[in-house]
């Protein structure tokens, strides 16, 4: 939660300056100025950054501040938007009502489970690949600091970057060219997500299809396995998560690859190595590195770059053993199956949203004092003589920093709300 500031005149007092009760145009004015001199005309703009303008002060690193705030409070409340539809859909469907508290939802999934299944659920999956517009972060730098030129700044990308390229794709020295898509001869030497095609028996890190020489969780009606296998599978490993193959990939393979560059139909990315960073203009798939700013812009840049973030829900691979109410009911495990199917999206798209949750909550929480400090810098229009700068900070911006934050406040509130209950179901079934 937000703490910096906890009524609508804390901050303005800080900053120690003077406001004008109720002014709104420009006092003092010489009605027959001449022409870019200051004359009658200035005021306030209509809407605050409540209504979504950030266009308060004219002031770069002021406005960038209120534009900051605007976006990824938007941001936050997509999420929290995008967390309470999953919670309430799994809620409807083991008999609670829309708005359920998490503790509740815990409870009737677990009671379902404990029905079904014996041991609970297994659950595999790689964690939800988040990445950023590299172009939004470097935008919000020029806009905020002046030095910074569009057209010429770079960002850096500590994680991975895409590139473009095909077999022409090439990284520098402080990074590995990644590939994903088909392998080289269908053998895969990294992570295969899909089906493997097993010549040989062997482990499975995901769903047997065909002969388990050991355990298998779920036997189908033909007496095969069509679940986690504990000893050795012949046949087909389904690895709707990812996971090694030490047969023949079918699916997408991600590897490695050297100066050759990857294959003509796989997708390339620079990753960096460890401790590193690589320069990037795409989306990047960790944190993103802005140009340099100065220190007032610096959150107001981040913040961008982090409502910006786009993360993809994974895909889940979950096996189980039937318990003894439900082993040989071929209709119950049917009915069973068809509500694990629509669980597992939604706890996928809560993965997801989870992720860039916790993303933006560092943003919301970290982004009012660098208001203040921005309009703090301001203040050296009162002394430079700029009459129409100087009221639109003292008048028109500092009047908003309370909205602002405010506005801060609530979105972290309610998006802390919404995370800490998927937070709780994901305790429950074992994430």
């Amino acid at each position: 939660m937000i703490k910096l500031i906890k009524d609508r005149t804390l901050g303005i007092a800080a900053l120690g300056l003077v406001i004008g009760t109720g002014v709104s145009a420009l006092q003092g004015c010489d009605p027959g100025a001449a022409p870019g001199l200051p004359g009658c005309d200035v005021a306030c703009a209509a809407k605050g950054v409540a209504d979504g303008n950030a266009a308060i002060s004219g002031i770069a690193e002021v406005d960038a501040f209120f534009g900051a705030v605007f976006d990824v409070s938007a941001a936050a409340e997509g999420i929290r938007g995008a967390l309470r539809a999953e919670l309430d859909s799994i809620a409807l469907s083991v008999g609670l009502e829309p708005r359920a508290a998490g503790v509740e939802i815990a409870a009737a999934v677990e009671a379902k489970l404990a029905i079904a299944v014996d041991g609970g659920l297994t659950i595999h999956y790689q964690a939800p690949r988040c990445a950023a517009s590299v172009a939004i972060a470097i935008a919000a730098a020029a806009s905020c600091d002046g030095s910074v030129a569009p057209g010429q700044a770079s960002a850096e990308c500590a994680g991975s970057c895409e590139v473009a390229g095909g077999v022409m794709a090439s990284c520098d020295a402080n990074a590995e060219l990644s590939c994903t898509g088909t392998a080289p001869g269908f053998q895969c030497e990294g992570t295969c997500e899909g089906s493997c095609e097993l010549e040989i028996a062997a482990a499975c890190e995901g769903t047997c299809r065909g002969t388990c020489t050991g355990t298998c969780s779920v036997v189908d009606a033909q007496g095969s396995c069509a679940g986690a296998c504990m000893g050795s599978c012949a046949g087909t490993c389904e690895l709707t998560a990812g996971g090694g193959c030490s047969g023949t990939c079918t699916g997408a393979c991600t590897y490695k690859r050297g100066p050759a560059g990857c294959e003509a139909d796989a997708s390339a990315k620079c990753e960096a190595m460890a401790d590193g960073s690589v320069k990037c203009a795409g989306r990047c798939e960790g944190q993103v590195q802005p140009p340099a700013v100065k220190a007032e812009c610096e959150a107001s840049v981040e913040a961008k770059a982090n409502a910006s973030i786009e993360c993809t829900p994974p895909t889940l691979d979950i096996t189980w053993q039937w318990s003894s109410q439900l082993e040989g009911d071929a209709v119950a495990q049917a009915e069973f199956k068809a509500w694990l199917q629509r669980f597992k999206t939604n706890i996928s798209v809560m993965l997801a949203a989870k992720a860039k949750a916790d993303i933006l909550l560092g943003s919301l929480d970290g982004l009012g004092s660098s208001g203040v400090a921005a309009i703090s810098s301001a203040t050296s229009l009162v002394a430079s003589g700029d009459v129409i700068g100087s009221f639109k900070l003292t008048n028109c911006a500092i009047p908003q920093l309370g909205d602002a934050i405010e506005l801060l406040a609530e979105a972290s509130a309610g998006l802390s709300v919404e995370a800490a209950t998927a937070l709780e179901l994901f305790v429950a079934i074992g994430l």
